[in-house]
């Protein structure tokens, strides 16, 4: 069983929504939240202070579990053990019972404060970025997160070290629009990097880990995965496997370009088509089987083929995109000619 201190480390180490996810699902299992009580992507993305996208990830993984059901209005039900749905409630999540780990309640240091919020800046922002052009409002980013403007600089200056914002001479800043040549760019620097960093991580894998992450893969079927299952196992390889290349620059040139990941499976996850992910999912387990035969030139190769392959469907996903409901944008990002 793990000790506090192990849970918590692992929350630190996750991506946003699933903070959320496990946070409120620890509160659900708990009983700690009253039966009725709203959780709203709105309420729940205030209440841990990040954009609407990790919130609606996670309330959708609680709702297929089983844990919160939906409802006529907007939003889901905290439903207890009861058959018939008890009255909405819509309450501050906090002052309805909802406790937060102490490294997202207590901003005791401005650094860890600033990097929790540059995350949830990050994954926002790259995964808007296909809809067009934006403008980084820093007031609206410093007054969403509750934040001086000082760190929502810090924040803002640290997405254009990534590469996804720049800031013009006019001292504003801006993302987007990542466009298909762009896309196809980005695809054409991660399959002549990564095949590399790969041979370079694999000395250093343990094949514990690797029989997880290939595990993952083949759990549940490809026609109801969520966007937060999709974004693991493709951080899984794409990301855990690789940082254990002890080539430091590398990793960081080819970060640069995996945003691209974020992008693509936050935002297209509905239009994803089954045949295509299983697909992409048997060129996963190809590499781990590789990994684990002790074979990383065979893996490397087939990381190649299958990012070179992938660049394809990407792009007609991207030709397909509809227009993005204003709900599910940030304040902070206003559209920009």
């Amino acid at each position: 069983m793990q000790s506090q201190k192990e849970k918590t480390d692992d929350l630190k180490d996750e991506p946003l929504y699933g903070v959320i996810h496990s946070v409120l699902r620890d509160h659900l299992e708990r009983g700690a939240l009253m039966d009725g009580l709203v959780l709203g992507e709105a309420s729940v993305a205030r209440a841990f202070q990040t954009s609407r996208m990790p919130a609606s990830i996670a309330l959708k993984r609680l709702h297929k579990e089983g844990l919160i059901s939906d409802f006529e209005g907007r939003g889901y039900l905290v439903k207890g053990g009861r058959r018939d749905p008890p009255e909405p409630r819509r309450l501050d999540l906090k002052q309805a019972g909802l406790e937060l780990p102490a490294h997202l309640a207590e901003p005791r240091r401005i650094r860890n404060r600033r990097n929790h919020i540059y995350r949830a800046v990050e994954h926002s922002v790259a995964a808007s970025v296909v809809y067009g052009r934006f403008l980084l409002n820093e007031s609206a980013l410093a007054e969403h997160f509750n934040v001086s403007r000082t760190i929502a600089h810090e924040v803002l200056t640290q997405l254009e070290r990534t590469g996804i914002a720049v800031q013009d001479r006019n001292q504003r800043w801006y993302a987007g629009p990542l466009t298909p040549g762009d896309v196809a760019h980005h695809f054409e620097i991660r399959w002549l990097l990564e095949p590399e960093a790969l041979r370079q991580a694999f000395p250093h894998l343990s094949k514990s880990e690797l029989v997880r992450r290939r595990d993952r893969v083949r759990r549940g079927p490809a026609s109801r995965i969520e966007p937060g299952e999709l974004e693991r196992i493709e951080r899984d390889l794409h990301h855990d496997t690789l940082a254990h290349c002890p080539n430091t620059t590398l990793l960081q040139a080819i970060a640069r370009s995996q945003l691209v990941i974020v992008v693509i499976h936050s935002t297209f996850v509905s239009f994803q088509r089954t045949p295509e992910l299983l697909k992409m999912f048997a060129e996963h387990r190809q590499i781990y089987d590789a990994l684990l035969d002790g074979n990383p030139e065979s893996a490397a190769a087939a990381l190649e083929a299958h990012l070179r392959r992938a660049l394809r469907p990407n792009l007609d996903l991207l030709a397909r995109l509809e227009p993005r409901a204003d709900a599910h944008r940030p304040p902070y990002l206003v559209p920009a000619r």
